[in-house]
């Protein structure tokens, strides 16, 4: 590959964005690399450090790496997209590089929890899932190695307020690299330049702060327990107890995931030597099989709609009118479907059953419809849950689709009921909720925390 920059191209995106990525390095199983959020392609390799770990990298793999949408090279929007669509980005990286199936290293400050929900909601494009860093960085009471709100805050003031500023550039570094002497070197004037110029193109302080808050406000642990391609959590031998604690609570929630340790104590996985990190990562590639059987569960978004009445409607309207508005309404409900790429599962008398890849599309395409029908002199009640659901067919099953069920029969007219899984993973949507307390959901296990979507939001 000699010391040349790979050339960058851009793949579209459903929604006609463009989203540059290069391809780069050959071997038998592609590499698709998510790092943080901050980057600019090819300012990128102006860092040696950076250079050097893809380099290495890409000696027996493809791989292929990107700008998100929003920064670097590119579109820029005018707010952080959400997880659907950055998820869209990924396939379309895929899609242009004409991979159909790959595996997926996420590491940096977004990196992981962008590839985690990726794995789980596309297996059948996952091969393996790697994963180094963090994939929440919001505290619970259930995950002690995030922040509090405050904590957020403070922090991402000072990033902001030294955001590209060479004079600042020690405090910028350690915001992002860590304390530690071994975390980065502070000490090296070039190394300190080369960062913050990175951060001047690779987006402002504004859209770095919409970011950086749409990701502390995006819980995605719950997807954890359901993603099952093969995974590994990297953590070094030296790390610290936050990296080291998080890294130990993924292992915990993903079944069958490993967990690998490395030489070294840095944070940012690049910043070190890439040898012992890149050969773990292949060694553990090499043992996943290319020929694994498909997998017949994954992580989905469950929406069940109701007509509200259709019983007293049928009796009043006669059964040769009530078939012809029922069929008006089917209609009505698959474009929808349709436009928010919603896969019809099955009709239930008078409502559907329909699985999305995005909980925000989800959402979208329930407000749409509850619209929609109000002219034919109808309303639906929806509800939307996102978890595992098993493959049967062209049916689907588990306990996801009993919750989805549940959820909708406690709406009410015109309304859209989601889950709490759903509110938490939607962060950065634009779409806004109203508390509807804790329910028991019949035939399920435990109290839900319900949300009604708030009108007009999205």
């Amino acid at each position: 590959m000699g010391r040349a920059i790979p050339k960058t191209r851009w793949a579209r995106t459903v929604d006609g964005a463009s989203v540059a990525y290069q391809d780069f390095g050959s071997g038998p199983i592609t590499l698709v690399v998510i790092l943080g959020w901050i980057s600019h392609l090819e300012l990128y390799w102006e860092e040696p450090r950076f250079a050097r770990f893809m380099r290495r990298l890409a000696r027996n793999m493809r791989v292929l790496h990107f700008d998100k949408r929003g920064v670097g090279m590119s579109d820029r929007l005018s707010g952080a997209p959400g997880l659907d669509v950055q998820m869209d980005d990924v396939r379309a990286v895929l899609d242009a590089a004409g991979v159909e199936r790959a595996a997926i290293l996420g590491c940096g400050a977004c990196g992981p929890p962008l590839a985690a929900v990726f794995a789980a909601t596309h297996p059948d494009r996952t091969l393996a899932l790697c994963l180094h860093g963090s994939i929440s960085f919001r505290r619970a009471p259930d995950f002690p190695w995030g922040l509090s709100e405050a904590e957020e805050e403070e922090g991402l003031e000072r990033q902001v307020s030294s955001w590209g500023d060479e004079e600042q550039a020690v405090t910028f570094v350690r915001e992002f690299f860590g304390e530690r002497p071994e975390d980065a070197p502070v000490d090296d004037p070039a190394f300190l330049r080369r960062v913050v110029r990175q951060a001047r193109f690779a987006a402002t302080p504004t859209s770095y702060a919409e970011f950086d808050r749409m990701w502390f406000e995006t819980d995605v642990r719950v997807s954890l327990p359901t993603i099952h391609v093969p995974t590994a959590v990297f953590v070094k031998q030296d790390a610290d107890d936050w990296d080291r604690g998080s890294a130990e609570y993924h292992v915990g929630r993903i079944a069958g995931a490993q967990l690998v340790e490395v030489p070294g104590a840095a944070g940012v996985i690049w910043v070190e030597e890439p040898e012992p990190v890149v050969s773990a990562v292949e060694r553990f590639l090499a043992s996943v099989s290319s020929e694994e059987a498909a997998l017949d569960r994954m992580l989905a978004t469950v929406l069940f709609t109701d007509v509200v009445g259709s019983t007293d409607k049928a009796c009043q309207m006669g059964d040769a009118c009530w078939t012809e508005l029922l069929a008006q309404h089917n209609a009505t409900v698959r474009a929808f479907l349709a436009r928010y790429r919603g896969v019809e599962i099955k009709t239930t008398g008078d409502g559907f059953l329909a699985t999305f890849d995005g909980p925000a599309r989800a959402v979208r395409c329930a407000q749409g419809i509850c619209e929609a029908v109000k002219p034919l002199g109808l309303e639906v009640r929806v509800g939307c849950h996102t978890g595992e659901i098993e493959l049967l067919g062209a049916d689907v099953g588990g306990i996801a689709v009993h919750i989805g069920a549940r959820v909708s029969a406690l709406a009410g007219p015109s309304e859209v009921l989601v889950s709490s899984t759903v509110k938490d993973l939607v962060a950065g949507s634009g779409l806004s909720f109203a508390d509807r307390g804790e329910h028991e959901l019949k035939g399920v296990p435990g109290s839900w925390r319900l949300y009604a979507v708030e009108s007009g939001a999205g």
